[in-house]
């Protein structure tokens, strides 16, 4: 695939798709010590209302804390790795799964960390995160230790993804694939050229979602396999978006 360029695409024909953590901001030790630069906030104001509000961010975290980060903006988005998703910004978010994680899981996950010092999860409702230090000893370990917790679960069909310092242990039957393919059947972005902007291997069924309906997906960081180009951090992010304002 010939790599595309983003500063080539055309505002009237696009709708956008973006990640928050490691896309939108830079990576922090907790989730609640990323910054959410002030110029941030006024770019994707202005790229949202030139894209005529083709713009939605897709994220692993609850809609709740999007709101709370980019606060006083608030956009479409979908939220817990397209669990929930906000058609307009003035909607209520809506789940797209009803089920819930098992009662005795998180419980049991707690017990589990207590044996790796310095990890911490996070209760989603429709998945929990657990983060972990970047050192592969422990992520090997770690890895053990959730796969024995899902087989425990079984009956709950549990799935583990990979990610940044995380695993993300959710329910079946939705992903960001999912919830992007609910916002481009409706207006704003039908019609539109859907475009993927992700940091992560979690953010695959995103890529590929966009990529089956003809439109262009880039990593951040890491450059994946696949896909239609990459951005090299965050920041580089931050400034195309800058200058993608009218």
């Amino acid at each position: 695939m010939r790599a595309a360029d983003p500063f080539e695409l055309k505002l009237q024909e696009i709708s956008l798709f973006l990640d928050v953590d490691g896309t939108l901001l830079d990576l922090a030790p907790r989730p609640d010590e990323v910054e959410v630069p002030a110029r941030l906030l006024d770019d994707l104001a202005a790229v949202e209302g030139a894209l005529g509000g083709a713009l939605a961010l897709v994220s692993g975290r609850p809609i709740a804390t999007l709101d709370r980060l980019f606060a006083p903006l608030r956009l479409r988005a979908s939220g817990v790795h397209g669990a929930e998703i906000r058609y307009s910004p003035d909607d209520a978010a809506k789940l797209l799964t009803h089920r819930r994680m098992p009662d005795t899981a998180w419980g049991d996950l707690l017990g589990l960390l207590g044996d790796f010092p310095g990890t911490f999860a996070e209760n989603k409702g429709m998945s929990f995160a657990v983060h972990h230090h970047d050192t592969d000893d422990e992520a090997r370990a770690l890895v053990v230790a959730v796969s024995d917790f899902i087989e425990r679960h079984g009956e709950a069909e549990l799935h583990l993804l990979a990610g940044h310092r995380v695993f993300e242990i959710k329910l079946p039957g939705f992903d960001k694939g999912t919830a992007i393919a609910h916002f481009m059947a409706r207006a704003p972005f039908l019609g539109r050229i859907p475009v993927f902007i992700a940091d992560d291997l979690i953010d695959r069924p995103g890529f590929e979602t966009v990529l089956a309906l003809g439109g262009l997906a880039f990593s951040v960081g890491e450059t994946q396999p696949g896909l239609s180009g990459s951005f090299a951090q965050p920041s580089a992010v931050r400034a195309w978006l800058r200058g993608l304002r009218p």
